[in-house]
This record gives C-alpha cells, sequence and structure tokens, in this order.
C-alpha cells in the first residue's frame, strides 16, 4: 500500500502535520486584522470605474465572438487589475499578542509543514537481517 504522495507509509505523519499546520494557520490567522486603505485613485478622483474598462470590452468581445483572442486578453487584463487593485488597497495588521503565542503559532505552522514534506519524501527500503 502506498502512502502519503505515492511513497512508501508516512499516512500518519501527513495527518498529524496537517492538523498542526491547519491549527498554527488558524492562530496565527486569527491574530491579524484586515482593512481597506480607502478607494482607488487616479489623479485624484475615483479610479475604480477606469479600471473596469478591459473588463467590459473583453466581456463584449467574447459576447461578440467567443474565439476572440483580443477580448480574451482583454477580460484577463480586466480581471488582474481589479484582484490587483483590492490587494493593493488592503491594510492588513497583526494584533498585539506575547512572545510565547507568536512563537507557538509559528512553531505549530513550521512543524506541520515540516511533518507534511517529510511524509511525502521517499525513504530508503529498510535493511533485512539474513
Amino acid at each position: 500500500m502506498n502512502g502519503a504522495g505515492g511513497t512508501p507509509g508516512g499516512i500518519g505523519q501527513f495527518f498529524i502535520g496537517l492538523m498542526l499546520a491547519v491549527a498554527g494557520g488558524w492562530l496565527l490567522t486569527n491574530q491579524v486584522t484586515v482593512t481597506t486603505g480607502g478607494y482607488w485613485h487616479l489623479w485624484g478622483m475615483n479610479g475604480f470605474g477606469l479600471s473596469l474598462i478591459p473588463f467590459i470590452l473583453g466581456t463584449g468581445l467574447i459576447f461578440f465572438n467567443g474565439k476572440s483572442i483580443v477580448g480574451w486578453l482583454l477580460l484577463a487584463a480586466g480581471l488582474v487589475i481589479v484582484f490587483v487593485g483590492i490587494l493593493s488597497n488592503l491594510r492588513i495588521y497583526f494584533e498585539p499578542t506575547s512572545l510565547f503565542n507568536t512563537l507557538l503559532m509559528l512553531g505549530l505552522l513550521a512543524a506541520g509543514l515540516g511533518m507534511m514534506a517529510a511524509s511525502l519524501r521517499t525513504r530508503p527500503a529498510e535493511k533485512t537481517k539474513a
């Protein structure tokens, strides 16, 4: 029977690592506050509407001709512009916590990811005594 990642064994280690990583990740993200930084500004004016122009043009071209390469490129560019614009306007704050809690969160996350990676590694065959 193959284990984690098609390697022999390691299923138990993988799931223990997954539980540790999930616990550490949850504790870490629980200490983070995310807010918006305001509106998109372009020359002092709200620029969000302008960022939608490639998206709208691409969508229109795709509905006119589904094989339009220009339409697909404009749609993709419009989605990237909106996604990057949203991410660039986020403000992320790490809430004050104790050093112990921070080390616990990061330690659980690192230990879990390390155990998961180790479980996927191919192990050398065990030597048998003759």
